[in-house]
């Protein structure tokens, strides 16, 4: 008897995307028995556990046939090809292709090559296959594809190509379906998400896409965008986040560092002058707007002065929600060759920066007891508030529903919740 596809999925929430493309293709194309990694290559740590996870799945199916893909297969194929446990590699592009998997016949080892990647920065179009949204509470919805930009520490132009926009009336369509099929919040999301348009006619903004969607899909309860760099906010954007209340009051900024030398060995585009300025005018137009960031601790030539700044900006741009990255060389990139922090010293401030991230979130949640929240309801005991805080309640809630919620106490972690 025939199984279906085992999926691992490995990263960023595009990639959670895309795993449920390639669901639904391995679905219609009949592929059973296999077992799919998608990778992520964001870190040379993330490569290192998709390795240990590739030789886990092998453990555990041993007659499996065994694919893996991703950002990290993208960018490194060799390391999976020459691993006894894996059948097949491919490429971002191809893992998004429906005859890729149409052409995996049931016994295709063997008389297909092992490695199938072709050059991302040849691919012109994001994927044609759009997925109506997973899960049974919040629809994610790709609307950009690669980035143009070459951060000094960062591999992903290299595993996502160039930048590629999803035409706003393609966005809108699929989100009319979702909120069709009952769907209460949409996430935007792409790779560099504030890029969105700049390859489509007229160079539309990202903050066109936004009000486009809120004004042609008015029963849309709820939107957000995921990770945008703030340097590139338009316009319309921050109108949108003054006047929409159906756009959610949490943005998850790209930010990387707090002091000016570090960023600008990491060729970003923003001084930290500029992170502090844009989180000060979206809290002015939004007043219950919170922030995550990501930022790199232990960046090559950092010394402890260049630290502090990156430190203070948690507080100094009120963040909440932080990802703290300890930097890890990647192979190709320019800040690999760089003078690089000892370990210990990355390891310390990496510590620092995710106990001042857990300070500000036990400060957040203290500050929401009281309050009455309106919760998007994930599981049967637990949803989100507006700024993307978990609730939890002792009694169980309709699934997908948004509720209305009396915020009770918190725990450092999760909001407590009564309906």
């Amino acid at each position: 008897m025939s199984n279906p596809p085992v999926f691992h999925t490995l990263g960023c929430r595009l990639n959670a995307y895309e795993t449920e493309a390639m669901r639904e293709m391995t679905q219609s194309a009949g592929v059973s028995d296999a077992v799919i990694v998608n990778t992520c290559a964001v870190t040379s740590e993330a490569v290192r556990k998709a390795r240990q996870e590739i030789r886990k799945l092998r453990r555990d199916n041993p007659k499996a046939r065994l694919i893996v893909t991703g950002c990290a297969a993208q960018t490194e194929p060799h390391t999976f090809e020459v691993m006894d446990e894996v059948d097949l590699v491919l490429g971002n592009t191809e893992k998004m292709q429906p005859e890729t998997w149409a052409n995996l016949s049931a016994d295709f080892i063997g008389e297909t090559e092992k490695v199938r990647v072709d050059d991302i920065m040849s691919v012109e179009e994001t994927a044609g296959h759009l997925i109506d949204g997973f899960g049974r509470h919040r629809a994610y919805v790709q609307v950009q594809n690669g980035c143009d930009h070459r951060c000094t520490f960062c591999i992903i132009p290299y595993g996502r190509g160039n930048s590629r926009s999803v035409p706003a009336g393609v966005v809108v369509e699929q989100i009319k379906r979702l909120v069709g099929r009952g769907f209460n919040e949409v996430v935007l999301t792409g790779v560099d998400l504030t890029s969105w348009g700049a390859d489509l006619p007229g160079e539309p903004k990202l903050g066109d896409l936004v009000m486009r969607i809120l004004k042609l899909v008015p029963d849309l309860p709820r939107m957000r965008i995921s990770s945008i760099d703030s340097i590139e906010v338009d316009e319309n954007l921050m109108q949108a986040i003054a006047t929409e209340p159906r756009l959610m009051p949490h943005l998850h900024l790209s930010l990387q560092h707090g002091d000016d030398l570090i960023l600008k060995r990491m060729k970003r585009r923003h001084l930290r002058d500029d992170a502090i300025a844009f989180c000060e005018e979206a809290k002015r137009l939004r007043p219950d707007m919170t922030f995550g960031a990501d930022i790199i601790a232990g960046f090559p030539t950092e010394t402890d002065a260049h630290f502090e700044n990156a430190l203070r900006l948690v507080e100094e741009c009120d963040l909440t929600w932080l990802h703290v990255f300890p930097y890890s060389p990647r192979p190709g990139t320019p800040a690999a060759r760089m003078p690089q922090v000892d370990g210990r010293a990355v390891k310390a401030r990496a510590s620092a920066l995710r106990a001042a991230g857990s300070d500000a979130v036990t400060r957040h949640l203290q500050a929401r007891v009281g309050e009455s929240h309106k919760v998007l309801i994930e599981k049967p005991r637990m949803g989100r508030t507006e700024q993307f805080a978990e609730v939890v309640f002792e009694e169980d809630q309709p699934e997908g529903k948004i509720v209305t919620a009396k915020i009770t106490g918190q725990d450092g972690q999760h909001l407590s919740g009564q309906t």
